[in-house]
């Protein structure tokens, strides 16, 4: 059975910093790119940053570039997501997605497994 389980989400203070894993077990995504996705209250499911299949190329939404970091292990099958200067506006139910394909993809369309989620709460 594939699965992708995040951890690491809580509650922090703005200006804050916090770092989500995504581990994926019953396959490897070594071949696949990978994106992290939020959604908050209300709202739709909006692309956060994805990496290719080589971590060697990231993409990202404009408003988290600069303040947060998608990385990629692929011996260990797992990708994380370092969040510094976190905003009260990251408030979000945060997933992790493996792509059908290896390049980078912001369409959450395009991703074929997701995580169940963990909540990133920044409080002002």
């Amino acid at each position: 059975q594939v699965a992708l389980v995040e951890s690491g989400g809580g509650l922090v203070q703005a200006g804050g910093s916090l770092r989500l894993s995504c581990s994926a077990s019953g396959r490897t995504f070594r071949g696949n790119a990978m994106g992290w996705f939020r959604q908050a209250p209300g709202k739709e499911r909006a692309f956060v940053a994805a990496i290719n299949w080589s971590g060697l190329s990231t993409d990202y939404t404009g408003s988290v570039l600069g303040r947060f970091t998608i990385s990629r292990d692929n011996a260990k099958n797992t990708v994380a997501l370092q969040m510094n200067g976190l905003k009260p506006e990251d408030t979000a139910v945060y997933y992790c997605a493996a792509a059908y394909g290896a390049g980078l993809n912001s369409n959450p369309a395009n991703y074929g497994y997701w995580g169940q989620g963990t909540q990133v709460t920044v409080s002002s």
